[in-house]
């Protein structure tokens, strides 16, 4: 086995364990950086955002790749890619934080579901019902998934350790900036743009991996997904919402009320029954094994390069 695949597994692992570094997040370091840096290069431009996305997923994929071409080969450069693939990934973390939810609901709590269901959506949650609840953390176990877990291991994989720094470089920005508001619509616009570009192969092994992992609803997944997925606004969340709608027989989909008294009508995925607190620890469950499949696939896919061209 390479250096890179047994770092992307013990990455994996080590997340499993953990989690997210509860303080000194680098992460939330390079968040708080490219905040001030956009306070200092704002304009209502496309040609500014372009700047401020190439230019801070650029200086973190040279950090990496310098990283990885520095720390010599075996052992160190293992633990360099495992650690590197800890601070990518988010799939223990969004799995707390999805029980969580299901928690307070279980228990008939409804105001505290509400609080906690905002740590995973953007949208307005304070009149939700538990339905509704239960269908935003459905989506959001589904969409993080893919874009925090199955999206990184490709990226990991392909390029190893400045392609994992870089994903996540460009991810955050678009969690940032890649708004459809007054302030973004232009500035955002190369980082949506961009982290669209990169999730396009994560988001569909997301979505085949889905399928594996739950033979038995495969076909209704499948389905699902080569209908509805095209009519969600996003190119990638759609497609891998839509295979948990088909697999997990429920309606994802619907009005989504955010702050500011913003309103988008999305369309339904899937043919099943509205989304239920029971629903959680399912979803939650399947994206344990998405994740599994992943990684699996990652260490494949490093091995597979390693090894170079088959002599024809």
């Amino acid at each position: 086995m390479t250096s890179r695949a047994a770092g992307i597994l013990l990455g994996y692992a080590v997340d499993r364990l953990l989690g997210d570094p509860a303080r000194f997040h680098p992460v939330a370091g390079f968040g708080q950086g490219s905040q001030r840096i956009e306070n200092l290069i704002y304009r209502d431009s496309r040609l500014r955002g372009v700047a401020h996305t190439a230019g801070l997923v650029g200086a973190v994929f040279v950090v990496g790749l310098a990283a990885e071409r520095s720390a010599p080969r075996g052992v160190a450069r293992t633990l360099l890619t495992a650690t590197a693939t800890w601070i990518v990934l988010g799939g223990r973390t969004l799995e707390r934080e999805a029980l969580a939810v299901h928690r307070y609901l279980d228990a008939g709590d409804l105001p505290r579901a509400r609080t906690q269901v905002k740590r995973l959506v953007g949208r307005d949650t304070d009149s939700l019902d538990a339905s509704e609840i239960s269908r935003a953390v459905v989506e959001s176990v589904a969409e993080n998934t893919s874009d925090a877990v199955v999206a990184p291991f490709v990226w990991g994989a392909l390029l190893g350790v400045p392609g994992l720094l870089g994903y996540r470089a460009a991810n955050t920005l678009d969690a940032m900036v890649g708004h459809h508001n007054a302030r973004y619509e232009n500035f955002g616009w190369a980082s949506a743009r961009f982290d669209d570009l990169l999730n396009l192969p994560g988001a569909r092994l997301a979505a085949l991996l889905t399928l594996v992992s739950a033979p038995r609803a495969a076909g209704g997944g499948w389905r699902v997904w080569r209908r509805d997925a095209r009519l969600h606004p996003s190119p990638n969340a759609g497609v891998i919402e839509a295979a948990f709608a088909g697999v997990m027989g429920v309606r994802l989909g619907g009005t989504n009320r955010y702050y500011g008294d913003r309103i988008e009508h999305r369309a339904v995925m899937g043919d099943g029954r509205a989304a239920q607190p029971a629903d959680i620890p399912v979803a939650t469950a399947l994206a344990r094994r998405v994740g599994i499949g992943a990684a699996a696939c990652a260490a494949a896919i490093a091995v597979g390069l390693a090894r170079g061209p088959i002599p024809g």
